[in-house]
């Protein structure tokens, strides 16, 4: 079975960051904020290039709709669109973090980091499932647009 080259870069570019996530919070419970911000802004960085090669993808070839068995589209999709909220909100909570962190608003920045580390590290966990299904489990269908592609259509 061959598997699509970019689909799995940037799912492995998530699951990366999602990692440094973990590992950051980790670091800041032990009160070192140095490797808490070097974690932090290279997850951000992965995060980055994931949404750089995704949306390249997704501009220039289309998205992968599900190739599973017709009895699971709809439990795929609705979970593609619980994956793709999460991931919504981690990323704009992500960038508010990293922003309240780098300018020392750390009132601020206590209260959001934790809740933005858990969506983002449920986001990494739910997009593995997503590349599992369309590309590792089941052969992915045809590619279309992202629009096609959530709709099921």
């Amino acid at each position: 079975m061959m598997v699509p080259i970019m689909p799995t870069i940037s799912t492995v570019c998530i699951v990366i960051s999602a990692i440094l996530v973990a590992i950051g919070w980790i670091k800041i419970r032990k009160g070192d904020i140095q490797a808490h911000r070097k974690m932090m802004t290279s997850a951000g960085i992965f995060a980055i290039i994931f949404f750089i090669i995704y949306s390249s993808r997704t501009i220039f070839i289309g998205n992968t709709s599900f190739g599973g068995p017709e009895k699971y589209k709809m439990i795929y999709t609705i979970f593609l669109i619980f994956h793709i909220t999460l991931a919504t909100i981690g990323a704009v909570l992500g960038v508010i973090s990293l922003w309240t962190g780098y300018k020392n608003k750390l009132v601020r920045h206590r209260k959001l980091g934790p809740y933005t580390s858990i969506i983002w590290l449920f986001t990494g966990i739910t997009g593995v499932v997503v590349y599992l299904l369309l590309y590792i489990i089941y052969q992915g269908g045809q590619t279309t647009s992202l629009i096609k592609a959530i709709l099921g259509l």
